[in-house]
């Protein structure tokens, strides 16, 4: 812009000298004064007019025909002054002609170059308002586009691992899973000792101490050898997938047994990475995957919130930089990995091996009734004992209270079922999905696995993070994570004798 407005006053510049030039050499061309009936011409003209210079100033005129021929005199007055004031005629009137001849030329080259000038200064005004224009354009057209991919959001990524590998059909365990979870409810357990449980907590998990917790104190009651894997949650898949296996080959080598993985949420698909990595190093050591509630296929939450493109979208990466990164600790990357570019470009590079190991996908549906809203789930505790100071009591008194204070506990809630309703309810009126507040259903099913689809109304934290308000009428987080363990354990020894028969057949 700043080119073209300094192109405009350089062309004005040259104009205001191009005028002043033509008129100075329009008043210069004209170099004759009258004096006493004298005429003068400047030497402009291109020639001189000896006899007539001498008749205007007076002088008398004579003509020499030749050396050989007589003086001959005028014949008479009258013609003599005739044939002067035709002299004088045709001097002026051929002085005026050169004058006039002189002056157009000038004015026509003048005039052609203001013409050109001036066309070029209209080219280049015209070029100035298309610029103006096209960043006009320009600017609306990316306005138009970022309103159109803040509308767009997620509606063409929900459910493209369906889609994409519809050759491998998943198989529906959901009537196989009620019947084990009847049993467990009934004191039948199907877990052997024979193997070491593992379970992967999801994101955020770090800051939650109670995640999983119950689960692992349930199996340990029953004699299992149970363990949460300690990696650092908010970390990449990749990197948590290198941890994972490491962490499964310690096991392995340090019992002597296979191990079953349950991963929840991002822990799922920290596994799934692992295994997909570490496939020939890990196979034989892993005995199945359980993912529960992971966004395999990526989730809409995390690719609406950093997706490139749409309105605002630097401010809130900034946002959510500074929560995950100044506030958690945590790495940007693990929040990145979930949405569907990744996802995507991930699993069209390592595939995960549905066909040599037995994978369960279970998903669910969270409530978004208004009685939700008034639910607690407790993600840490309190012990009132440091918080309390005991005054001085006798030695049995004191230990007695000191016991009994240890035993009490407050509880840390927050309302995160009434959270995922909100969310879940958000994906449901946008996208028309059913989600568990953080997962959509059809994102959550591995292709080629055994998929658990329940119609209990459970939200994202649920299996992971207990509420204070139990029914005792329905199963709790604890028995529904021994029977998704329990259907692999059947459909791994199931896999066996299919393949024995088929070694002896």
């Amino acid at each position: 812009m700043e080119d073209y407005f300094e192109r405009i006053l350089n062309l004005a510049w040259q104009l205001r000298q191009h005028l002043t030039q033509f008129i100075e050499n329009v008043f210069g061309c004209i170099d004759w004064i009258p004096q006493r009936h004298e005429v003068q011409f400047s030497a402009c003209y291109g020639g001189s007019l000896p006899d007539t210079e001498r008749y205007v100033h007076g002088q008398s005129s004579a003509l020499s025909i030749s050396n050989t021929t007589q003086e001959l005199s005028i014949s008479s007055t009258t013609e003599e002054q005739s044939a002067q004031r035709i002299s004088e005629i045709t001097i002026f009137r051929n002085g005026v002609s050169e004058i006039c001849r002189r002056s157009y030329a000038s004015w026509s080259s003048y005039i052609l170059h203001g013409y050109r000038l001036g066309q070029r200064l209209a080219l280049h005004v015209r070029g100035l308002c298309s610029l103006f224009v096209n960043e006009i354009n320009t600017k609306l057209t990316r306005s138009l586009h970022r309103f159109w991919t803040t509308l767009q959001g997620s509606s063409e990524d929900i459910g493209w691992l369906q889609r994409t590998q519809m050759s491998l059909y998943s198989v529906d365990g959901t009537s196989r899973f009620h019947e084990l979870l009847h049993d467990v409810r009934n004191g039948i357990h199907y877990l052997p000792n024979t193997l070491v449980y593992l379970l992967i907590p999801g994101l955020f998990s770090n800051h939650s101490p109670l995640y999983f917790l119950n689960t692992k104190r349930f199996f340990s009651k029953m004699g299992l050898t149970c363990h949460i894997a300690k990696i650092h949650s908010e970390a990449s898949v990749e990197k948590n997938a290198r941890e994972l296996k490491l962490y499964i080959e310690e096991l392995y080598w340090g019992s002597g047994k296979q191990v079953l993985l349950l991963g929840h949420s991002k822990g799922g698909v920290d596994a799934a990475a692992a295994l997909s990595l570490y496939w020939s190093e890990l196979k034989g050591k892993v005995a199945g995957l359980a993912l529960v509630q992971s966004p395999y296929g990526g989730t809409p939450v995390a690719s609406d919130i950093l997706r490139e493109g749409q309105i605002a979208d630097r401010e809130t990466r900034r946002i959510m930089e500074l929560i995950v990164c100044k506030l958690i600790k945590g790495d940007m990357r693990a929040l990145e990995d979930l949405t569907y570019d990744r996802r995507k470009d991930f699993i069209s590079r390592h595939m995960l091996p549905v066909d040599e190991l037995p994978i369960v996908s279970f998903h669910t549906e969270a409530s978004t009734a208004p009685t939700v809203l008034a639910t607690l789930t407790r993600i840490a505790q309190a012990e009132l004992l440091p918080m309390l100071a005991v005054a001085p009591l006798p030695r049995f008194v004191s230990e007695y209270a000191e016991s009994l204070l240890s035993s009490l506990k407050l509880p840390v809630v927050m309302p995160v079922s009434a959270a995922m309703a909100a969310t879940a309810l958000h994906l449901r009126l946008r996208y028309g999905e059913s989600s568990d507040g953080l997962v959509t259903r059809r994102d959550a099913e591995v292709p080629g696995s055994v998929v658990v689809r329940p119609e209990r109304r459970l939200d994202h934290a649920w299996l992971v993070l207990s509420t204070l308000s139990r029914r005792r009428a329905e199963a709790d987080a604890t028995q529904v994570c021994e029977a998704l363990l329990a259907m692999l354990v059947e459909i791994g020894g199931k896999r066996r004798r299919c393949l024995i028969e088929e070694i002896v057949a």
